[in-house]
């Protein structure tokens, strides 16, 4: 009896027209006709109604849609008599309306389920003590404990022990997460076993989690634009449908045969399939660590041409290993990585993390930098005590009025990264990437799905660049870029549209520049998930691969749905003009039509284009 009631109570509207249903069904059998037709022509208008001020208020905005054909049928119906086939009406397009709210409540279940479960508290070390307070409360270089069964209050490094980490709810990653020294935890993952300590990243507000929170937010509160497919043939399926329905009474002279064709010209198929099949589909990519923000976002991805990636932390792994320190006197190899680290550790950059983790690793004490500035694409600057630091790119210390001596030029195809202090350049620390394992293969997968063109962006030096884009067979590669470079090249690509993957702070406005932008957000900054269209919660590249083969087949079941609806509805509308069957029947058939499309609509919810879940 619960169950009914709620039932009842989410789906009110449809609840009402089935009751109302029974009722006039009831009174039919009673032998009751008057009072059945009654009920059942009052009901049919009262839902025609609402129908009738929407299509008002679109047509006042400027919009034509094609439910107008349904009020036509319904009130139409009910002057000739056709109760019946009124009435079966509302019940379809009530029922219809329920199952798509049914559908996006199936749908969200990924989606929402995250906001279910938020890191409250923290255990943090002061001095010798531990101490537990709010999550919020927990600030960066905070030193934290994290017990087996307890989440992961903020993104932390781990700095002591080891244990496995539960991460599903966050990438989409079916197995646990061996953590060890340097490894970074993800807030709102769960600590299956052991005790780590860590030290805090980031604040509870800028952690992984309440970033995901925000983008589900963002996607649960998005439409589905591409419902606007269906109104794209509203007008000429209109057209089509009053020809027929016109044609048909003129020829017969019968003006029901006019009820009869457009009874089951009612565009329903058309009005749900494609938001329902969209929903279902941004569902499937949440489930497999991939939000996608809009409807919009998914339809454009489903079309990319031209792939533009970032290098490190994207194609590379970006976990960089320290290859060699050169210094200047007098200072020492330990002490220009204990000063760079210092700088660094106030940015989520890929190099920023691999010079603070190589820094722990050898134990070296961090200071605190005052008046830090991130030049995105560049560097840091700040203060230490009466000294001035710069940490970054060649071109920064260069920009700073200083030039760097012979002795510290950087290695040939290495990641490197100049130490200034006040006026002198200390040092150089240099790093080596890899390419990731599946970033040829996922290139691969994106070729065959259609995308002509790839292209390398990268705040690198050009021989670096060269190295790296050679190995994955990338002709096209934009070196030395900073975010105005990196927008200018997404820009000038003449083969559209341009969807652009990449994590870094420097990458944000690139992001949001591109058709579509792609940020890969396990490792990746507020900014960059800010600025894109989907975030991949998993620090995997196939998953750009797997988010556009579940686009496509997710557009391609839309637009499918659209298609079966218009080919049904037309074949109907023809078979119904010949004045054979009755509107009642029309009503019941094309019922029938709209479980048949809304149901195909819902495969997109299905696993396709990707690899099991246990493949992974």
């Amino acid at each position: 009896m619960n169950k009914l009631w709620n039932f009842f109570n989410n789906y009110r509207q449809f609840g009402l027209v089935v009751v109302t249903f029974v009722i006039g069904l009831a009174l039919d059998l009673a032998g009751k006709d008057t009072a059945s037709h009654f009920v059942l022509g009052v009901a049919a208008i009262a839902n025609s109604i609402p129908i009738i001020i929407d299509i008002l208020r679109d047509l006042r905005s400027g919009k034509y849609g094609v439910d107008i054909l349904a009020a036509t049928a319904i009130i139409t119906s009910v002057i000739m008599g056709e109760y019946w086939a009124g009435m079966i009406i509302v019940l379809m397009l009530t029922g219809g309306e329920a199952l798509e709210d049914y559908a996006e409540g199936r749908a969200k279940t990924e989606l929402t389920a995250l906001l279910e479960r938020a890191p409250r508290t923290a255990h943090v070390l002061r001095g010798r003590k531990t101490i537990d307070i709010p999550a919020r409360e927990v600030k960066p270089n905070d030193k934290i404990i994290i017990r087996a069964g307890e989440l992961v209050p903020v993104d932390a490094v781990v700095i002591d022990g080891q244990a496995s980490f539960d991460e599903s709810s966050l990438t989409g990653e079916s197995m646990p997460a061996l953590k060890r020294l340097n490894d970074q935890l993800l807030s709102g993952s769960v600590n299956q076993d052991g005790v780590v300590t860590a030290r805090a990243l980031r604040s509870a507000a800028d952690s992984q989690y309440e970033q995901i929170v925000s983008l589900v937010r963002s996607a649960a509160a998005s439409r589905a634009p591409f419902v606007r497919l269906a109104d794209r043939y509203s007008i000429p399926f209109t057209i089509v449908s009053f020809g027929i329905a016109i044609t048909a009474w003129v020829v017969s002279g019968e003006s029901i045969r006019f009820l009869e064709v457009i009874v089951v010209a009612t565009p329903c198929p058309l009005i749900l399939a494609a938001p329902i099949a969209l929903i279902s589909g941004m569902s499937r990519q949440a489930k497999r660590g991939i939000i996608v923000k809009s409807g919009t976002a998914l339809e454009r991805l489903a079309e990319i041409k031209t792939f533009a990636f970032d290098k490190t932390g994207t194609l590379t792994y970006g976990r960089l290993e320290l290859a060699g320190i050169k210094t200047a006197k007098p200072f020492t190899n330990d002490e220009v990585l204990a000063l760079a680290a210092s700088l660094e550790q106030n940015s989520t950059h890929i190099v920023a993390e691999s010079i603070v983790g190589a820094a722990l690793g050898k134990k070296l004490k961090l200071a605190k930098v005052k008046n830090v500035e991130e030049i995105p694409g560049m560097g840091l600057k700040g203060s230490f005590g009466k000294y001035r630091l710069v940490v970054g790119r060649r071109e920064l210390v260069e920009q700073e009025g200083m030039s760097i001596p012979k002795t510290l030029a950087a290695p040939i195809g290495k990641t490197s990264v100049y130490i200034a202090v006040e006026q002198a350049v200390a040092g150089v620390i240099s790093f080596d990437d890899r390419v990731r394992e599946k970033s040829k293969s996922t290139l691969e997968s994106l070729r065959q799905m259609g995308v002509k063109n790839f292209l390398m962006v990268t705040g690198d030096n050009q021989k670096v660049a060269d190295k790296i884009a050679s190995q994955l067979g990338i002709n096209e590669v934009v070196a030395g870029a900073l975010p105005a470079d990196k927008i200018r090249a997404v820009e000038q690509e003449k083969e559209r549209p341009v969807a652009f993957a990449g994590d870094g702070v420097n990458d944000a406005p690139v992001l949001a520049a591109a058709d579509v932008g792609i940020a890969l957000g396990a490792r990746g900054s507020a900014a960059a998930a800010e600025s894109a269209d989907a975030v991949i919660m998993i620090d995997d590249i196939e998953r750009v691969s797997v988010a556009v083969a579940i686009a496509k087949k997710t557009i391609g079941i839309a637009k499918q749905s659209i298609w079966i609806g218009i080919a049904i509805s037309v074949v109907l509308m023809l078979v119904f003009s010949t004045g054979r069957f009755s509107a009642t029947l029309g009503a019941g058939l094309q019922e029938i039509v709209d479980v048949i499309v809304i149901f195909n609509a819902l495969r997109a919810h299905g696993p396709f284009g990707e690899k099991r879940e246990t493949d992974i």
